[in-house]
């Protein structure tokens, strides 16, 4: 059923060849498209489970303490696999925020305020190049031009709200460490719900009660879909940050029976069981695991 979900649906986002990591006025680092890098537009759909697990892997990097240096390719190696999460749409009350005189956000680890001034809010994902954006109360107005390949690109996202195609520009950034904890909330999710089920019946019902706490805090905004008419009745979902798409596509996988979502007794990778006791990612990893077990019981055995 899930994967009926995700080949019935089409919604497109942008990746660039290259990005790099740069550091701001404010010492602060964000991750960029590199300087000539070229544009691509897919579909992310149609890369599940892929990116769903290559997602929970960042984040298990993380969970896991993994040295900064290999979190930080890991990061990297997703955003150019995929592009960046899209946040300055994902975390406003609505991505049509241009149309606002305001920003309007509901809770988030990243922005605190309720509410920010247009372009305040849009400073914190252009810290070095702005756009050409003048806004007048609700009224915004953007120019494109010299550049033939990002007049394409906003030609081809007319119809979609201004921001999202604003953060296709070569301008737009994201924090690292905005992106980099996205991904260990999502590991982090993935491991209490796995946690709570492997662990249920050795704990006490407070501590049940906390892993439900910390699961109900999944979730926010959902994206919106409508029903097209094609050569069968076709399901378009309508997110306008990869964000949402990845939440939403880990939200079916969470709850899928068929294929459910494990971590590998030996290395913690995240995979696809196919069936719900499912402890190891690959024979390799189950034979590993077993010789270390067998040597700690040989060396236990000796003492």
């Amino acid at each position: 059923m899930m994967n009926n979900i995700f080949e019935q649906s089409r919604s497109h986002w942008v990746r660039y060849d290259h990005y790099e990591l740069k550091t701001a006025e404010d010492g602060k680092r964000y991750i960029t498209p590199g300087k000539n890098a070229k544009p691509d537009v897919y579909n992310p759909l149609k890369e599940a489970p892929g990116i769903v697990l290559d997602a929970l892997n960042v984040g298990m990097l993380m969970m896991g303490r993994k040295p900064e240096a290999e979190v930080e390719k890991a990061v990297m190696e997703f955003v150019t696999r995929y592009g960046l999460l899209g946040l300055m749409t994902a975390l406003p009350t609505t991505p049509s925020f241009m149309d606002y005189e305001a920003v309007y956000l509901p809770k988030n680890h990243f922005v605190k305020e309720e509410s920010l001034a247009t372009d305040q809010y849009l400073s914190l994902f252009y810290p070095f190049d702005r756009l050409d954006l003048v806004k007048k109360n609700i009224e915004s107005t953007w120019k494109v031009s010299g550049d033939r390949t990002m007049v394409a690109l906003t030609m081809t996202f007319m119809d979609e709200p201004m921001a999202k195609n604003m953060s296709f520009q070569r301008e737009y950034a994201e924090r690292y460490d905005w992106v980099a904890q996205q991904f260990k909330d999502w590991a982090f999710t993935l491991t209490t719900s796995i946690l709570y089920y492997n662990d249920y019946n050795s704990i006490d019902e407070d501590t049940r009660g906390l892993y439900r706490k910390a699961m109900a805090a999944f979730g926010g905004i959902a994206p919106s879909y409508h029903i097209e008419l094609l050569d069968k009745p076709t399901i378009y979902w309508d997110f306008h940050s990869l964000l949402l798409g990845i939440q939403m596509m880990f939200s079916f996988m969470l709850v899928d029976d068929d294929q459910p979502l494990r971590l590998c007794k030996h290395c913690q990778k995240v995979f696809l069981g196919s069936r719900s006791n499912a402890a190891f990612c690959s024979p390799r990893c189950k034979n590993q695991y077993n010789v270390y077990k067998n040597r700690e019981k040989s060396k236990g055995d000796e003492g």
